[in-house]
Formats: C-alpha cells, structure tokens, sequence
C-alpha cells in the first residue's frame, strides 16, 4: 500500500523538491501552502506522515500541529515533522507540547529528509 504524505510549505521551491524527492521513493504526495489549509485537507483524507513548515500563513506549524491533535479522526495521530530554518528558536520541549515528532533544519538535506521520512513510515506501521 502507497503510503500518504502531506507536506505543508509556503515556499513553492521546496515543495515542488520535497514533492519530487519524495514521489521517487514511491510515496502519494499531498502539498498545501499554509496551515489552515493541512486542516481542511486533514478533514476529508487519511495521512501516514506530515512534513511541516513552522513558519507559515494564515496558521503556523505550531499552531497547526496543536489542531491536529486536537482532531477526532484517525490523523490525530498522524506523526508530524517540522521543517524550520529557525530551530534554535525552539526546544525540543516547544516541539513535543505542539505535537510534533521531530524536526529537520532548513536548508533541507534531502537524504536526511528520505531517511527520516523511511524512519517514520517503519516505526510508524
């Protein structure tokens, strides 16, 4: 079974090179440009993994992550990873009470991404 993932990012460089990296490992890409809108697409489909920006329009990534948990459908547990260029801004306690699972530093190492990306898809299910 493919696997789903969403990935939030209001940058349209890095979306369409997460999307096109990710597509070549076999994965269903979904990509929205801003947090209100992983809600809205979280409402009417299932996702095995979120790939978040933490800096993004209408909602951020925290602030979104915390929605998502609140959520009364399967994506509630949806594991989340934030994408941040600001990480020293954030603790790992900051991510953990948000919800969110782990992080990867901007600018985005694309075989790390892949192999934290194979990490939660094994862990995950």
């Amino acid at each position: 079974m493919i696997k789903k993932i969403l990935v939030a990012e209001d940058s349209s460089v890095i979306q369409n090179l997460t999307k096109k990296i990710l597509s070549l490992q076999n994965y269903e890409i979904s990509a929205v440009k801003d947090g209100r809108k992983v809600i809205d697409k979280l409402e009417s489909e299932t996702f095995d993994l979120i790939l978040m920006d933490i800096h993004m329009p209408v909602m951020d990534g925290m602030e979104c992550a915390r929605e998502i948990r609140k959520m009364k459908n399967k994506n509630a547990d949806v594991p989340i990873i934030a994408i941040t260029g600001n990480a020293n801004n954030y603790s790992l306690d900051d991510f953990k009470e948000a919800g969110i699972n782990g992080y990867l530093p901007k600018p985005l190492n694309y075989d790390t991404l892949v192999e934290t990306v194979k990490g939660y898809m094994v862990d995950g299910n």
